[in-house]
């Protein structure tokens, strides 16, 4: 199958939805919405069990883009041995910068979430919230490392893992 007009994506890439994470583009089809013949990309997100479709004209406005190129990673993965940076704002605003960090989709503000909200053993427990964000970020981060490196997921989370433990040793 061609890629579709005007587009940078085709059918079995694997792109970045920045809402969701890593998904694969499985079809590019044509609908008619509302009397509308539109062209939407079928993204499935196979760990959520979910498939979105996206219209291709709208591709680069929502910020869907290619996965990360290896460099980026590399910068990713060298951005959590740093020391966790935490604002001493209140909890909520915190907490909200971070969300909107995991929701943009950009690979290097994601491995800052992670930086700044991991713990190690001997630090104090993360409040639920906390913990939520980390493991969103963690999610995402491992999978977009998984799917640049062609490794899996465990493997990917693994590496994320020793980086985090030799920072904090």
């Amino acid at each position: 199958m061609s890629k579709a007009k005007g587009s940078e994506f085709s059918p079995n890439d694997y792109i970045v939805y920045p809402a969701h994470g890593v998904g694969q583009i499985t079809a590019v089809e044509e609908q008619e919405i509302a009397g509308i013949k539109m062209e939407l990309f079928v993204i499935s997100f196979a760990k959520d069990k979910m498939t979105l479709r996206v219209p291709t004209a709208k591709a680069q406005s929502v910020g869907m883009r290619s996965l990360s190129s290896p460099d980026i990673v590399d910068k990713a993965l060298e951005t959590l041995k740093g020391r966790a940076r935490v604002k001493k704002a209140m909890w909520s605003r915190r907490a909200q910068e971070y969300e909107q960090k995991i929701n943009s989709g950009d690979l290097i503000s994601i491995a800052e979430v992670v930086r700044d909200l991991h713990r190690s053993d001997d630090q104090r427990e993360q409040s639920y919230s906390e913990r939520q964000l980390y493991e969103q970020a963690m999610e995402r981060l491992t999978r977009e490392v998984a799917a640049v490196d062609g490794s899996g997921e465990d493997a990917a989370q693994a590496k994320v893992d020793d980086l985090l433990t030799a920072r904090a040793a």
